[in-house]
């Protein structure tokens, strides 16, 4: 890929390729921003669509930060908006569950409200390299590659999040 001209992300085959390999890890990043799998899905497919409709300006080999950039920023004009949505979203979830007890429903509600409320609490920093490890199962290099910061920032960030939650639920 190192023969790649910049008028080479308008390819169709090359940006094609480049979307079903970075539309997930992408979505996934905003999903632990925002919280709500719809809208992170709306963020990513916007910032392809900006992507492609910069494509001519962008090089390949600079798309994936393009990309994460305005995802990133598209995120924070979102941020206030969102915490109402999930504010609203934690209060009104309908579940079905009248095979389990009651008592073991209660207690399964307060504690996943005590985890995601604990969660939330976090940092935005300690949140996403927390959430990206845990729930993508992603090494601490490839943390560290997409948030582009060192290892070990990142290793500090899930320890002091770790720290947070435990001190928070009581663990």
């Amino acid at each position: 890929m190192s023969n790649i001209n910049n008028s080479d992300t308008c390819n169709e085959i090359v940006f094609s390729s480049f979307f079903k390999a970075h539309s997930k890890p992408l979505r996934n990043f905003l999903l632990y921003k925002f919280g709500n799998q719809e809208k992170a899905e709306d963020m990513a497919q916007d910032a392809f669509i900006k992507l492609w409709q910069n494509c001519s300006s962008v090089p390949i080999e600079k798309a994936k930060s393009y990309l994460y950039t305005i995802a990133n920023n598209g995120s924070l004009n979102e941020i206030a908006h969102q915490k109402v949505v999930l504010q609203y979203e934690k209060n009104h979830l309908g579940y079905d569950k009248s095979i389990e007890s009651p008592e073991f429903i209660l207690e399964e509600k307060e504690f996943k409200n005590k985890l995601l409320t604990a969660i939330q609490n976090l940092n935005e920093t300690q949140r996403v390299a927390f959430l990206m490890h845990r729930i993508d199962k992603k090494k601490y290099a490839e943390i560290a590659e997409e948030l582009n910061i060192g290892v070990k920032a990142v290793e500090k960030r899930i320890h002091l999040a770790l720290l947070q939650l435990r001190k928070q639920i009581d663990i």
